[in-house]
């Protein structure tokens, strides 16, 4: 018998989507992605040889639960030249194995049965489940198009209830690629519950910059990683930066459930936020993701998808579908079976996504404009 709350769990759509198509390129056909939120580009090399030389040392045990003191030194060091947070201690750091796991320790630490936490809608398609799984309830608060999707904060305090827990930000946001204004933030920081804020996609920032819910407040707990920005998705290294408060019942969780993170990807990590060699290849690579991104917006209008307000973040676009569908789960199984591209369908991402697809640009200029022209001329022969 499988346990309720594994049976309740929805599927990831982008990993179906994903799935299908690797089928499909194993029976010889030619799949453009465009379905996956993974930066193309690899590993920096210093990154990689850092952790060669962890190995040749012989870093391949147990660290402390909460993670190499180096490491966490130098998230404190990064969020204070970054962001301007001088107030921060490494105690108050959690190295994770990925955010993913971050997200089910902090949903353990602080939600009891039936309590509450706010999320948008569209919003990253995990976010919820980490509730559900843990018996808690998402709360979702509709955003739109022709407020670049971000939360109002006037229907934030309307979903507000007893049993409110936290309210979840995500900016530069998934599945959006749009940025949360600062004074939303501030309002959102000044609503007396904690805020969650998941800041795995900054450093993805093409015009202005992503602001840290730090910034405003302490009764906060953030999400970051390796993952989108330094090319590390497969490396797994991830962290939380808590209030003192919660740090030593999320280290029990940490050192039951997973003793502690990747020794080496640790050792990889602190040089990913330090060494300068690899603050140019980032440079490097944000200026081919910004190229990428001022293609492939006109482009898509030209084909004939909405968008209101042009994303300046993460590697995403969320455009309007209304024009070809009502259903995008249909819609991106057909552009994937007859026109060969790989697009993430709205759905995914909660019911106000729901006529809208993402194409995500973490792909070569040169396969993006082929996956476009393909879907053009497959939509100009089905109208």
């Amino acid at each position: 018998m499988i346990c309720r709350r594994v049976e309740e769990l929805k599927s990831f759509i982008v990993m179906d989507v994903l799935e299908r198509a690797q089928e499909m390129e194993r029976a010889g056909q030619s799949i453009i992605h465009l379905e996956v939120g993974e930066p193309d580009f690899n590993t920096p090399e210093a990154v990689k040889q850092a952790a060669v030389r962890a190995l040749e040392r012989g870093e391949t045990h147990y660290t402390h639960s909460l993670g190499l003191a180096q490491l966490r030194e130098a998230v404190c060091d990064y969020y204070e030249e970054t962001y301007g947070v001088s107030n921060l201690e490494p105690e108050q750091v959690l190295i994770t194995s990925g955010t993913s796991p971050a997200f089910l320790v902090a949903m353990g630490t602080i939600l009891n049965h039936g309590e509450e936490v706010i999320l948008s809608d569209p919003h990253y398609a995990c976010h919820p489940n980490f509730v559900r799984f843990l018996e808690g309830i998402p709360k979702f608060v509709p955003v739109y198009e022709e407020d670049a999707f971000q939360y109002r904060p006037e229907a934030i305090r309307a979903a507000l209830t007893p049993r409110t827990k936290a309210i979840l930000i995500n900016s530069p946001a998934n599945p959006t690629g749009n940025l949360l204004e600062p004074d939303r933030m501030a309002e959102i920081a000044d609503m007396g519950r904690l805020v969650l804020s998941d800041e795995i996609y900054h450093g993805l920032v093409y015009e202005g910059r992503a602001r840290s819910i730090l910034e405003f407040t302490d009764n906060c707990i953030v999400f970051n990683g390796f993952s989108k920005l330094f090319a590390m998705t497969g490396w797994r290294l991830g962290y939380l930066i808590v209030p003192p408060r919660m740090v030593r019942p999320m280290q029990k969780m940490l050192q039951n459930f997973f003793i502690s993170a990747n020794s080496v990807a640790q050792a990889a990590g602190y040089v990913a936020l330090t060494d300068p060699c690899v603050r140019e290849d980032i440079r490097h690579m944000l200026d081919r993701y910004n190229k990428r991104r001022q293609f492939i917006i006109p482009r898509l209008r030209e084909i004939g998808f909405g968008i209101t307000v042009e994303p300046t973040g993460a590697f995403y676009v969320f455009a309007n579908a209304r024009r070809f569908t009502g259903d995008s789960y249909a819609f991106a199984f057909e552009i994937l079976e007859k026109a060969k591209v790989g697009i993430t369908p709205g759905v995914d991402f909660g019911p106000n996504g729901e006529g809208y697809v993402r194409f995500s640009y973490a792909n070569s200029l040169e396969n993006i404009a082929e996956g476009l022209n393909r879907i053009e001329d497959y939509l100009r022969k089905r109208s």
